[in-house]
């Protein structure tokens, strides 16, 4: 089996991809070790000292390590520990493992909510996903639409700079009902 492994905008991120199916079409982030009690993939990797995050993708998985932690010695125990996991034979993420928090739409805003979703899996999640991450739709209200950025995108130095000038200004320019693009947490 042979990983390779990308670099990301976020420094404190690498992407690894395994050459296989993770998640298919979902994807999950955990944004600390207590949150991955549904992923033994999650698990594994959090047992290594210096990894603070794992984000798994549908063929990728993005790890943050901790600001004191070298990739140097860190990258190799994350290359046998994915290893190891795959060849395991276990799921990345247990079934029915997922709770979403409900979205903050309003029922009158059906029609545009629909719109921001499709232009945001058309044009705005495939690159995200190329640099080792996500963004996911939770709200729309008043002109504003919320988004959730995961894996190498959640505290990227230019994430901030991808919604503000990026995101926001590609919807604006299709939907004039938005007024404004704001970073939500969970």
């Amino acid at each position: 089996m042979f990983i390779e492994t990308e670099t990301t905008p976020n420094p404190a991120t690498l992407k690894f991809l395994p050459g296989r199916d993770v998640l298919g079409t979902s994807t999950a982030d955990y944004a600390h070790e207590a949150a991955a009690t549904n992923s033994p993939l999650a698990q594994r990797l959090f047992a290594l000292p210096g990894v603070t995050r794992v984000f798994l993708g549908g063929d990728f998985v993005t790890i943050t390590k901790a600001e004191a932690t070298g990739w140097t010695v860190l990258r190799p125990r994350i290359l046998a520990a994915l290893m190891d996991h795959f060849l395991s034979g276990l799921p990345a993420v247990e079934h029915g493992a997922t709770d979403t928090p409900p979205e903050d739409t309003d029922a009158a805003d059906t029609e545009i909510v629909t719109q921001i979703k499709l232009l945001l899996d058309e044009r705005v999640r495939p690159a995200v996903a190329a640099d080792g991450g996500d963004i996911v739709f939770r709200g729309y209200r008043d002109g504003v639409v919320k988004l959730h950025m995961q894996g190498a995108c959640s505290g990227c130095p230019s994430s901030r700079a991808t919604l503000k000038h990026g995101i926001e200004n590609m919807l604006r320019h299709y939907l004039p009902e938005v007024v404004s693009v704001e970073q939500v947490d969970l």
